[in-house]
């Protein structure tokens, strides 16, 4: 690699791991943030560079010298031309050695969800690029979930009986740091990434339940109830849609398939949603 990994959305839940995971590989990082202060007291061993999505300006000198590029799309941003799209086409311009993509399950086929532009996008270009394809993140607990976990005590979606393989973005981290220390072993390869258990939402509560010492109940609910639920938390409605959306999915059985890729890639199982909540269950505490 003739540069630094530039990892986008390095102050969120899965670029922060991915910065994490490359630091101990001992990659030089670009870790990009819309505030590089925040990312410099987030990440002390990347060096920070500021990138706004929505800003075209900002994306020239942020990929400039980039041996690589993560990329991963904010949940706010679903016009992907002008801003993943737009930041690829720079990346191509500027030579950058290999992309991974973190997409979501089905993306591929799924033209709904805005990921699917972003993979089209990139497959059609002449960079050398590998895609993942997370399944439902553990961390959802800790973000879309937490709210209504550590205020009322309660999982609230539109996902009925369905059961889902919930992955750590640890995991995907070490993954995606795997594959860019080895890009040519991956070149145009799509990967699917799930946990090593498929689990429903009322097993999710009594792990919480176990966990927090307090009861966790899942109280299933409407596509419409959950969609006004989530726009009633300040999401955009764009945003409210498309997390709607994958959830009624669950219903289905889309995320229901235990796939054993991050354990070939990895050399050991995938993280479960138990390890997961015990390793951050200060999060759910009613004082935050």
């Amino acid at each position: 690699m003739s540069g630094p990994v530039l990892v986008v959305g390095a102050g969120g839940n899965l670029g922060g791991a991915v910065v994490r995971s490359l630091s101990r590989r001992g990659i030089p990082v670009r870790a990009a943030g819309t505030s590089p202060q925040r990312i410099a007291a987030r990440h002390p061993d990347a060096t920070p560079v500021h990138l706004d999505l929505h800003d075209p300006r900002t994306f020239s000198a942020a990929v400039a010298g980039a041996g690589a590029l993560f990329l991963v799309r904010p949940p706010a941003i679903a016009r992907v031309g002008p801003t993943l799209n737009a930041l690829l086409d720079v990346a191509a311009k500027e030579r950058v050695g290999h992309v991974v993509f973190s997409s979501v399950t089905g993306a591929d086929t799924n033209r709904v969800v805005p990921h699917h532009r972003v993979e089209q996008h990139l497959q059609r270009s002449e960079m050398s690029w590998t895609i993942l394809r997370p399944g439902f993140f553990a961390q959802n607990l800790a973000d879309a979930y937490q709210d209504d976990i550590a205020t009322d005590d309660r999982i609230f979606l539109p996902a009925g009986t369905g059961r889902a393989a919930f992955v750590d973005v640890r995991d995907i981290g070490d993954v995606a740091a795997g594959i860019l220390a080895d890009p040519d072993a991956h070149h145009g390869v799509g990967y699917t990434l799930t946990g090593p258990q498929a689990i429903n939402f009322d097993e999710v509560a009594a792990i919480l339940t176990l966990e927090l010492g307090r009861a966790i109940r899942y109280e299933p609910t409407s596509a419409v109830r959950y969609l006004r639920h989530v726009h009633d938390q300040g999401r955009p409605w764009v945003q409210a849609v498309v997390q709607t959306l994958l959830h009624t999915g669950l219903r289905r059985g889309d995320a229901a398939t235990v796939d054993p890729t991050i354990e070939r890639l990895l050399g050991r199982p995938a993280r479960t949603m138990s390890q997961y909540v015990h390793d951050h269950r200060g999060t759910w505490n009613r004082s935050l």
